[in-house]
């Protein structure tokens, strides 16, 4: 039986192979205009995301935290270090709170004021660490009597905590550069704000019946030197640092001989000492915060409103009129 022959394909006419190679063109744009219907919402998504996204910054005790907040604004999210009701010099610190640290864009502290912290950022976030001292102007030393030391607590004077907050919002302008601007007109209007608050205490402490301001530690140095009084502390710039029997001796005369009518305790420190002068002397007992933490027992809720307090209550202590 014959073999038949297989068939030979036709040859494909050129208008034929137009039309293959129209065909797969089409059908490569159609792949790519899914691909990129696909990719655009997500490349948007992230694109606003990253635009959005806020800055990891830590601080290591309150009146940082609330510079951070304010100058910050919505575009940093905040760790405090110290926790709530914690007293600052005590802090020690775990393995669980520092794990967080190499995170962080920008870390302030405050040097000398918590080894814990000064230790930790050295280790943690060397790179992202920022010391205030020298943006705080630290000027006063430690009460007489007391080893050489330099009186850190700041932020009770309202100049030297706007200084602080315009320092801050230049070293967020550094790490976040997209938003500088907002960071630096933050910055500004927390310096209005401090500036109002100098006033209202300048205004408020400028006539009083004593001058002299009898506190449980020196904590309020800087705020005695802004408003002309004279800070009179039972215990040193430490609140652990327990007087001597001779220091009690020498306060309590000074209130008798000054005619002091006020003590003032604080709200982390144990009063037992100012309550050994208050009976001692006649005078009554007071608090004053110095703003290191807020807590449930605060008067306020923020550091503004806790230097409110804290004048109202000098004013009273203080005989101001």
């Amino acid at each position: 039986m014959p073999r038949t022959a297989p068939a030979r394909p036709r040859p494909t006419s050129r208008a034929n192979r137009t039309r293959v190679i129209r065909a797969a063109a089409w059908g490569a744009v159609a792949v790519l205009a899914l691909v990129s219907a696909c990719a655009s919402p997500r490349a948007a998504q992230e694109s606003a995301e990253s635009a959005t996204a806020q800055v990891p910054v830590s601080a290591a005790f309150y009146p940082l935290a609330y510079l951070l907040e304010q100058v910050g604004g919505p575009g940093v999210r905040v760790w405090t270090i110290t926790k709530p009701g914690v007293e600052p010099h005590d802090l020690e610190l775990t393995p669980k709170d520092l794990v967080d640290l190499p995170k962080m864009s920008l870390v302030a502290y405050l040097k000398g004021f918590q080894p814990a912290v000064d230790e930790a950022v050295a280790q943690q976030a060397p790179s992202a660490a920022y010391d205030v001292s020298a943006a705080a102007d630290l000027t006063l030393g430690a009460p007489a009597g007391e080893a050489s030391a330099t009186d850190l607590h700041f932020w009770l004077d309202p100049i030297r905590y706007a200084a602080v907050g315009t320092a801050l919002g230049e070293r967020l302008a550094l790490a976040d550069p997209t938003h500088a601007a907002d960071y630096r007109a933050r910055a500004k209007t927390f310096a209005a704000s401090m500036e109002q608050l100098d006033k209202t205490f300048a205004t408020g402490l400028a006539s009083c019946a004593t001058k002299q301001l009898v506190t449980s530690h020196a904590a309020f140095g800087y705020l005695a030197a802004r408003y002309g009084l004279t800070q009179v502390p039972i215990a040193g710039l430490s609140p652990d640092q327990e007087p001597s029997a001779k220091q009690l001796a020498d306060v309590a005369a000074t209130v008798k001989a000054a005619g002091v009518k006020t003590i003032f305790s604080e709200t982390l420190v144990d009063p037992k000492f100012a309550q050994t002068i208050a009976q001692e002397t006649g005078a009554t007992l007071a608090l004053l915060d110095p703003v290191e933490g807020i807590t449930d027992q605060s008067a306020a809720k923020d550091y503004p409103g806790v230097m409110l307090a804290n004048l109202a209550a000098l004013r009273t202590g203080l005989g101001c009129s």
